[in-house]
């Protein structure tokens, strides 16, 4: 399993295009085969900066991913606003993979497993 982390640098003006955008990504992600885990935009600090975040199986799997997201029709219809509002201004994809262990593993000091 590995986790896509896309960081968004949005136009702080276009907030709300950008919360559209996000809203119909939770909708078509899960649809189209990758665990969202959510879409994060500015509440404190920065006014610029944006995060979606999700699990993906594999890289090939998300090749495949991708296509079924580009022919998805809300899928179309989101890249196609994002193209038509200019909302984002720069867009950077990192994959990464869990090194820590899962919580329900850790075992507190002191208990049994």
């Amino acid at each position: 399993m590995i986790t896509c982390f896309i960081r968004y640098q949005i136009d702080p003006y276009k907030k709300d295009l950008f919360a559209e955008y996000a809203r119909n990504w939770g909708e078509a992600i899960p649809r189209c085969g990758a665990d969202l885990i959510g879409y994060f935009g500015p509440h404190e600090g920065s006014a610029t900066t944006a995060y979606g975040v999700y699990n993906i199986e594999s890289l090939a799997a998300y090749e495949a991913y991708r296509a079924r997201l580009s022919a998805h029709p809300l899928g179309r219809e989101n890249y196609e606003m994002s193209m038509r509002e200019r909302f984002i201004v720069k867009e950077d994809r990192i994959f990464l993979k869990n090194l820590s262990l899962p919580h329900a593993a850790l075992v507190m000091p002191g208990t049994n497993p």
